[in-house]
């Protein structure tokens, strides 16, 4: 696999805790721990805790595997911040009731998923610990 990226936007960030490189971290600067998070980039560099350091934000970065992953997978990230293919993509129809009194006969739109899909795989990982090249949604 190449080693490539092409960060069209990089985010310097305060580490709040460690940091490791290829992670996913989110807005607050702590590396993703909960399978599914919103994360506003991928880590360019390990980091300690109150060190700065780059996250890449957009376009095509390098990320660390959580599992096996196929070219063109939607990525969310696990409770370590290693990307992993998505399992929730749809709300299945009927899956989600809508009590308030306000929705009803309303139209849905717009949301976060219960995953939240952060990128999508550029090349694929055969196992965890792999670094592969994604494209991050924004």
């Amino acid at each position: 696999m190449a080693r490539q990226s092409l960060v069209n936007l990089a985010l310097t960030l305060k580490a709040s805790g460690a940091i490791t490189q290829y992670r996913a971290v989110g807005f607050d600067g702590a590396q993703a721990t909960v399978a599914g998070q919103k994360v506003l980039g991928v880590a360019a560099y390990d980091a300690a805790d109150g060190d700065e350091f780059p996250v890449n934000v957009d376009d095509t970065v390098l990320v660390e595997a959580g599992a096996a992953i196929a070219v063109g997978d939607a990525l969310t990230v696990d409770a370590q911040g290693r990307a992993v293919p998505a399992s929730q993509l749809d709300v299945a129809a009927g899956g989600t009731a809508v009590t308030s009194t306000a929705a009803n006969g309303g139209i849905l739109t717009g949301s976060i998923l219960p995953e939240y899909i952060f990128a999508d795989a550029l090349e694929a990982a055969a196992a965890a610990g792999d670094i592969i090249e994604v494209i991050t949604r924004r």
